[in-house]
């Protein structure tokens, strides 16, 4: 009876099984660990900046800089990793922000007034708080223009400071005080003024420089690899003079930016213009009516519509 029962159910259950093995092939073959590479190097940011917040705690200011730095380049490889490898996600693009967040608006917040700010009491901790708050407000406003296309002359800006560039603009005193001293990097009415500048370029539409879309001529590949490598030495040898430098370059270089911005914006504008002043041109005139004869005010009843 069993080996009936075996026989008569076999060529039933021989197809489910398959299907079954089938789903599971797919499923194993469609998974890829290259995939949670990004996600890795967001984590990895996540807990540099989580880091930066200890060695601020224990008075290790250099190694909280050196820590946000290092979340700095794990941010920047893990989105390039994402379009490279093609592991782009809506999940992806959350913990993102929630690891900017914490490593670029809490992180540099809570060294700045554990270095400094804790002076002015209250008032400090409400700086660096609308230095975290605005740093809140720009990745909400980025998340929410993830789907919208830009335009073409906005392509290659950012809308304000990136969150990334803030932090490193926000430490720029303390990279002045670690190589010339305290003497007056570390006043707290000048470094208040200065966070309350950085955050305000954050939420601000003013246009900065965006190195996605740079393109390098061919002839000038050899001398970018040159600087480049010659700005790793520097930065090796001396790195917080180097670190202000850069800071210094970015900062001057926003007025270009937004000069740069606007003569792009007049000439997508006047391109724009053009097919219209064409069209404009070559439909035809319209028949002009007649003049009225002289003495009668209105034309008569039956031209009123003409």
């Amino acid at each position: 009876m069993r080996r009936r029962t075996l026989a008569i159910r076999s060529p039933r259950s021989r197809p489910r099984i398959r299907v079954r093995r089938q789903r599971m092939r797919r499923r194993l073959s469609g998974f890829s660990v290259n995939r949670l590479v990004p996600n890795v190097l967001t984590l990895l940011a996540l807990c540099a900046g989580m880091t930066a917040i200890r060695f601020a705690i224990s008075g290790d200011f250099e190694a909280a800089c050196y820590a946000i730095l290092a979340a700095g380049i794990f941010d920047g490889l893990d989105g390039r990793m994402a379009r490279l490898l093609k592991a782009t996600s809506r999940f992806g693009a959350e913990l993102d922000s929630l690891s900017d967040f914490v490593s670029f608006g809490v992180a540099p917040a809570a060294v700045l007034y554990l270095w400094t700010m804790s002076q002015l009491h209250s008032i400090g901790w409400a700086i660096v708080l609308f230095f975290a708050v605005c740093c809140a407000l720009r990745l909400a406003r980025f998340n929410t223009q993830l789907g919208v296309e830009p335009p073409a002359y906005a392509a290659g800006f950012f809308t304000g400071v990136p969150a990334p560039g803030a932090a490193g603009l926000s430490l720029l005193p303390l990279f002045v005080s670690f190589q010339w001293g305290d003497w007056i990097a570390r006043s707290p009415y000048l470094n208040a003024v200065w966070i309350s500048g950085v955050a305000l370029l954050m939420v601000s539409t003013i246009p900065t420089i965006s190195t996605k879309r740079i393109r390098i001529p061919p002839h000038w590949v050899m001398p970018s690899l040159l600087g480049v490598g010659l700005m790793a030495g520097f930065f090796m040898t001396a790195p917080w003079p180097t670190l202000t430098f850069i800071g210094a370059v970015y900062v001057a270089s926003i007025p270009l930016t937004i000069r740069a911005a606007a003569r792009f914006r007049r000439a997508h504008e006047a391109r724009r213009a053009e097919p219209a002043e064409t069209a404009a041109m070559s439909s035809p005139a319209l028949p002009s009516a007649p003049p009225l004869p002289l003495g009668e005010a209105t034309p008569p009843a039956n031209q009123w519509r003409h």
